[in-house]
């Protein structure tokens, strides 16, 4: 008696993320403009975005860890890199985040992407977005877009679907991470070289590779569910 059992808990994770039971929502930084169809609602008199895990691995991270999620998010109105952009369905959430209504939180976030299909996409989400930084380029040549990250940052996100990823990510981190920064590497097994192990085998290995190299995991975390066969790992630098 007296308890509401179709009543949603919500918390904010941020100032702009919301958790509401299963779903997770981010503050519009485009007023009634959705990016890729996904739903939007008014919470109290202010619109948000819902946030979909499955096309996520940031947001199905956030679903998923064990932590409090709130450690897995950049600071607001601080500059981020993010290796891997694809198509900007994380990326439109992070900025959301991040920035806010034509950068009121005074964000910047360097979009990385091979891809020149992706790009298009970025840069026609950048017009709106003030505070997003699209750039063609490969994650591993530095030299070529590393201009753009003057100085050293707290937080980097990897999302690239190529062999060598783990290499990739311990050298960005080096490069642009500061001491005691998170870094978020998102891995999918059938992307990294291997040689037969099963793929709790192949983590375990990921995982003492970057302990070995100077980083702290603190967290291992399995997407099952919203994307499998991937984990991701959320590390700090180490002095």
């Amino acid at each position: 008696m007296g308890k509401n059992t179709n009543r949603r808990r919500t918390t904010m994770l941020s100032w702009s993320v919301m958790k509401e039971s299963r779903a997770l929502w981010t503050i519009n930084a485009v007023p009634r403009t959705a990016v890729y169809g996904e739903s939007l609602r008014n919470f109290s008199g202010t619109e948000f975005r819902r946030w979909d895990p499955s096309r996520s691995k940031l947001g199905a991270a956030i679903m998923r860890t064990k932590d409090d999620p709130a450690l897995l998010l950049p600071e607001a109105g601080s500059t981020v890199l993010y290796l891997g952009a694809g198509h900007g369905t994380s990326i439109s959430h992070l900025h959301d985040h991040l920035c806010g209504i034509d950068n009121q939180q005074r964000g910047r976030l360097v979009a990385v992407d091979l891809a020149p299909r992706c790009l298009r996409e970025l840069t026609h989400l950048a017009k709106n977005r003030p505070g997003l930084v699209p750039v063609l380029g490969d994650a591993r040549k530095h030299a070529a877009w590393g201009v753009l990250l003057p100085r050293k940052i707290n937080w980097l996100f990897q999302d690239v679907a190529q062999a060598g990823q783990v290499d990739i990510f311990i050298a960005a981190c080096r490069r642009f991470l500061n001491k005691g920064g998170v870094g978020l590497l998102s891995l999918k097994a059938a992307s990294e070289r291997w040689t037969g192990e099963g793929e709790s085998a192949l983590f375990d290995k990921v995982e003492s590779t970057l302990e070995s190299s100077g980083f702290v995991v603190d967290e291992r975390i399995e997407l099952t569910g919203y994307e499998d066969n991937h984990v991701l790992f959320a590390v700090r630098m180490m002095e």
